[in-house]
């Protein structure tokens, strides 16, 4: 039976900051939430989240690195937009856009609301590097805010899987003081590994 609340750690664990979303998986290993939510580290694997993003979820919370301009550290809370078949969907890669296109491209029925708990970073590598591992000190300083968001919005989107994002966000902001540690912002869309 398919859990109705999804929380897909996306990044890529090479790439410096990308990691953001695998580390806050992993540490929720310590700090589980609660039942009904399903917890998984999907790495660079599109695929497989375009794939259980099918599988019956209501709501699927993704956690991200994302650049919005702000300070390194900062945590957003994104509501991703529907695709809306602009995007090419690409079964080989992490950018939640496409990740998003391709599962409605494989499937018939609709997607889970999908937001994405997102973590502004301070080092993500150029191009002409290959591999980086760790994260910088900003972004590894959010992980536990983002453990303790996790833990003030995911009760709420089990209880009403429609509950509207500036609820979410403003609990977020007064959940346990760590949480707010970070100011949380508004945007767009996603972008992930």
């Amino acid at each position: 039976m398919t859990a109705p609340l999804l929380v897909a750690g996306v990044g890529n664990i090479f790439l410096a900051d990308d990691a953001f979303g695998p580390e806050v998986i992993r540490a929720l290993d310590g700090r589980p939430l609660p039942p009904g939510a399903r917890v998984r580290d999907y790495g660079i694997r599109g695929l497989d989240l375009a794939y259980d993003l099918l599988g019956g979820c209501a709501t699927a919370v993704l956690v991200d690195a994302a650049r919005r301009g702000r300070r390194p550290g900062t945590l957003f809370l994104i509501e991703a937009d529907p695709p809306d078949g602009t995007v090419p969907p690409e079964a080989h890669g992490m950018d939640p856009a496409k990740v998003l296109a391709l599962a409605t491209h494989l499937g018939d029925e609709p997607l889970p609301r999908v937001l994405v708990l997102a973590c502004e970073p301070e080092l993500l590598p150029d191009r002409d590097e290959d591999i980086m591992p760790g994260l910088s000190a900003r972004v590894r300083a959010a992980v536990e805010p983002a453990v303790a968001a996790l833990h003030a919005l995911v009760p709420l989107l089990l209880a009403d899987p429609g509950a509207p994002a500036a609820a979410l966000r403003r609990s977020m902001e007064s959940g346990p003081a760590r949480a707010a540690a970070l100011p949380l912002r508004a945007a767009g869309t996603a972008e992930d590994r």
